[in-house]
């Protein structure tokens, strides 16, 4: 389990540094708080982050589960590219949004195949 520990703890390094890209981009751009419009470049940025959060929601407790009751290596795979596709869709939104679609395929698949396996593995167990 520490091999996924260690995936979470970079996915969550990986949303600081996205959290301090926001905040680059607020003082770059002098968009004062609490405003979050008025700024294309800072608004990108933020909305990034923000979706960034909206994905750990769905990935730290799937990727926990489909470990403890499927396979630790596979949520470990599942979880790399979990974090190659924010990255991705993180450098690819802030350059132009239209072209975000590969980094949130690579983040909401492994998503969805971590949930079901997770809800699946621990309705196996429980019958």
């Amino acid at each position: 389990m520490e091999l996924v520990v260690i995936v979470i703890m970079l996915a969550l390094v990986q949303y600081v540094v996205l959290l301090a890209r926001v905040g680059s981009a607020r003082v770059r751009t002098g968009l004062e708080a609490p405003a979050v419009t008025g700024n294309e470049e800072f608004e990108r940025h933020f909305r990034v982050h923000y979706n960034t959060i909206e994905q750990l929601i769905l990935f730290i407790p799937s990727i926990w589960f489909f470990a403890e009751y499927v396979h630790v290596l596979g949520a470990v795979g599942l979880g790399l590219v979990f974090i190659i596709g924010r990255a991705l869709y993180a450098v690819n939104y802030v350059k132009e949004p239209a072209s975000r679609s590969v980094g949130m395929m690579l983040t909401i698949l492994p998503c969805y195949v971590l949930t079901l396996g997770a809800l699946g593995g621990a309705i196996w167990a429980a019958i």
